[in-house]
């Protein structure tokens, strides 16, 4: 049984936006574990990696506690409480490992429709209704705007139509929530995705391997996420053409063909997607049997 001093514990939400794609990108990462209905923790049968659901405004500080070694977690979520942290007097002793592309939405302000309140200019004086306080009011501190900042939990949007603010601020994904309360998207003032964070403290010389192999595969997971291999036959002379237009791509494999001293086999990795007219335009300049498939996993 492997010793609980070397198990790597890596803190998600519990429930949310961002649970499911971290839970898809560990299991990626070859991760199996076993969790009960009710339980929190998911015990890592193949790896020494465990998982603990937890709330996500609680995972800063777990790690900045050392309780987990990493955690995935909103970028508001994380400057939030970075702001906390800092104006405690308190050193936020976690460090951003990877933005991980996935999660994204952004902090903007919500304007009633026909408020007399349209832009920052009007904000002077004004009361805003946030879940994130710190966040708002550092923006405003740095734009020189008075205002009075309004926590408020639960549904923001709804604080202006109960006289409790005249604007707000809040997360923004497709825009819908906004447009069915009458609020106007207005300016954005943070841009949001989930990020992986670890502790600060030097990694025990007992999960240092695995603490790599586990970064490693993480890269490798993102990477392949838009890539594909592409293979085709080609004429010698068209090389340079196609690999100009083969989009993201590492430097090709080409393959001598058998009795074909002017054609080629080439192979390659594109780290963007690949679409039909790129296709169209290798067959354009030579290229034949063109082949596009998946790419399922990747050690960088």
């Amino acid at each position: 049984m492997t010793d609980q001093g070397s198990r790597i514990k890596i803190a998600i939400q519990k429930s949310g936006r961002l649970t499911d794609r971290s839970l898809e990108l560990l299991e990626r990462c070859g991760l199996k574990y076993s969790r009960g209905r009710d339980q929190l923790i998911g015990f890592g049968e193949n790896m020494p990696v465990d998982i603990l659901l937890v709330r996500d405004d609680d995972i800063p500080g777990l790690v900045r506690d050392e309780v987990c070694d990493f955690g995935i977690v909103g970028l508001n979520v994380l400057e939030e409480r970075r702001l906390q942290f800092l104006a405690e007097g308190r050193d936020q002793a976690f460090r951003v490992v990877r933005a991980l592309d996935y999660g994204h939405c952004h902090l903007a302000f919500g304007y009633p429709e026909d408020g007399p309140v349209q832009s920052l200019a009007g904000l002077q004086g004004r009361r805003i209704a946030t879940s994130y306080p710190r966040i708002v009011q550092d923006f405003l501190q740095r734009e020189g705007i008075e205002a009075q900042v309004i926590e408020f939990s639960g549904a923001v949007e709804i604080a202006p139509g109960l006289g409790r603010a005249d604007v707000i601020c809040d997360l923004v994904s497709t825009g819908a929530t906004l447009a069915a309360n009458r609020l106007r998207e207005g300016e954005t003032i943070l841009e949001s995705q989930a990020i992986l964070i670890r502790t600060v403290r030097e990694v025990p010389a007992a999960k240092a391997e695995w603490v790599t192999r586990l970064l490693q595969r993480i890269d490798g997971v993102m990477q392949v996420r838009e890539s594909k291999y592409v293979m085709m036959n080609a004429p010698v002379s068209a090389l340079a053409e196609i690999a100009r237009l083969l989009p993201g791509a590492d430097a090709p494999t080409v393959i001598p063909l058998e009795g074909r001293g002017d054609k080629v086999a080439v192979h390659v990795v594109c780290r963007e997607n690949v679409f039909w007219e790129t296709l169209e335009n290798l067959k354009l300049v030579g290229a034949s049997s063109l082949l596009v498939l998946p790419v399922e996993k990747m050690l960088p």
